[in-house]
């Protein structure tokens, strides 16, 4: 009977509670009903703007990691008479991409459609107002969320001019970008995010793939498709005979800087809102990339006997490139091991591959984005758990959890994207050969592409 007296106490609790409900609904003001409903229609509101002003900065945070994060980051990579040409495929890419986005790529990527391609229901931006789309962000006005993702397409295919640097004519380079943005990043954008995507998780899709922030959309295809660049062209005359070492490592270590603060937006604001998973995601990304940065460095004092400046940078880079399609669904000590494994992986592809196999992928595009996004798709379906982002309602989510079947589902997005980067590439490289002709004349690259491509240099020398 003992053990009958504390539910027996809770009746009576909870029947005295309605009593005095009842008695104080007797009392109060006609108008409190009212009065709550405008509560929470202000509390709503504050919920709104909040989110809101965190998704307008994230935006803002993902387009200066093109400019002026990646173009510092690449530019000072390059050969001196190089500089000016390849911080200029990143400014020009913000201002070709957005014209794209406005016409026909927000619809292609976002719009619901085919598992493969959104339909023309958003083309020139028609409405695409002030109204949320509960679809992809609930609380924020659908064209904030049109903007931030905008920002993702202009920097994706900035990526992939790291491989082409110093020797690809500028008229192919822009002709190449914006089909490939037609052809490849705007449909994977739509499998990965958009609803009905193949691979969308939460919205419909017919293989469930977790892809946070762009492993697969961002980081796969532009550093396979830098892989398909540089094999297209051929090396650089005097590769690998002839000194290219970076001119100016200060420039670099400073664009490193801008994108490790610019990839908190890239990835805590890929939340869509200002909430926990926002928090989450914000730490993730900060030491997966902290531990890569370590990894790198330490894999290469090993190596060398010394650790670089530029080891470093480069190691931090992997570490955000890997945790990206995870930093939503992991907690803080996987992102560390997701960070430190894609510093020591990148750091053996751009030292002991590359150089067994010969390629002249400049400025590592491949090696860093390509390798760290394969990696970063795969551990995600390894890590990713329920107590971060309960997408499947209470049921495991990656292996850690229970489910090894999210690492085969990471598997086939990985292999898509793989073989969409692939084939796109390729095909879109010929078309532009036919058109301009890819790469630039041995004289024009004599010379730099500074002053054969654009009539300017990024230095001079008085007297």
């Amino acid at each position: 009977m003992g053990n009958l007296s504390v539910p027996i106490r809770a009746a009576r609790l909870c029947a005295l509670s309605l009593l005095a409900a009842a008695a104080f609904a007797q009392s109060a003001p006609p108008d409190l009903e009212k009065r709550l409903a405008d509560l929470d229609k202000a509390t709503k509101s504050a919920q709104m703007a909040g989110d809101n002003a965190w998704m307008l900065t994230s935006a803002a945070l993902v387009l200066m990691m093109t400019g002026p994060g990646l173009a510092l980051f690449y530019g000072g990579l390059v050969r001196r008479k190089n500089v000016l040409s390849t911080m200029m495929h990143s400014f020009i890419l913000m201002a070709v991409v957005t014209m794209l986005w406005a016409v026909v790529g927000y619809s292609i990527a976002f719009a619901e459609g085919t598992p493969i391609f959104g339909d023309l229901r958003y083309a020139f931006l028609r409405g695409v107002g002030a109204a949320p789309n509960a679809d992809y962000g609930a609380t924020i006005p659908q064209e904030t969320y049109m903007i931030y993702q905008l920002m993702f397409a202009i920097i994706t295919p900035a990526l992939i001019s790291g491989a082409f640097a110093e020797r690809m004519k500028f008229s192919a380079m822009m002709l190449f970008t914006a089909l490939w943005s037609l052809l490849v990043y705007f449909p994977m954008a739509h499998m990965v995010w958009g609803k009905g995507g193949l691979f969308n998780a939460s919205l419909g899709g017919k293989i469930p793939a977790f892809d946070f922030a762009g492993g697969t959309v961002v980081h796969i295809t532009s550093g396979v498709s830098a892989l398909i660049c540089a094999l297209y062209l051929g090396k650089r005359l005097g590769y690998p005979d002839e000194s290219m070492r970076p001119h100016n490592l200060v420039l670099s270590t400073v664009g490193a800087c801008l994108l490790w603060v610019g990839w908190f937006g890239f990835n805590a604001g890929s939340a869509v809102n200002a909430g926990s998973l926002a928090s989450s995601a914000f730490v993730a990304t900060h030491f997966g990339a902290a531990a890569a940065a370590l990894g790198w460095m330490f894999a290469e004092w090993l190596h060398a006997g010394k650790p670089s400046m530029l080891g470093a940078i480069s190691g931090c880079v992997a570490g955000l490139v890997a945790i990206t399609p995870a930093s939503g669904f992991v907690q803080p000590f996987p992102a560390i091991v997701i960070g430190a494994a894609a510093g020591v992986v990148c750091f053996l592809m751009v030292t002991a591959v590359k150089k067994k196999f010969n390629y002249d992928d400049a400025l590592d595009a491949f090696g860093v984005h390509g390798i760290g996004g394969t990696l970063g798709a795969i551990l995600t379906g390894v890590f990713a758990t329920k107590e971060i982002n309960d997408v499947y309602s209470g049921k495991p989510m990656g292996w850690i959890d229970g489910n090894f079947g999210q690492v085969l589902n990471q598997a086939a997005a990985v292999a898509v994207s793989w073989v969409l980067a692939i084939v796109g590439s390729w095909i879109i490289l010929k078309i532009c050969d036919v058109i301009l002709g890819v790469r630039a004349e041995e004289q024009d690259e004599v010379e730099g592409l500074d002053l054969s491509m654009h009539g300017e240099e990024g230095y001079t020398f008085e007297g």
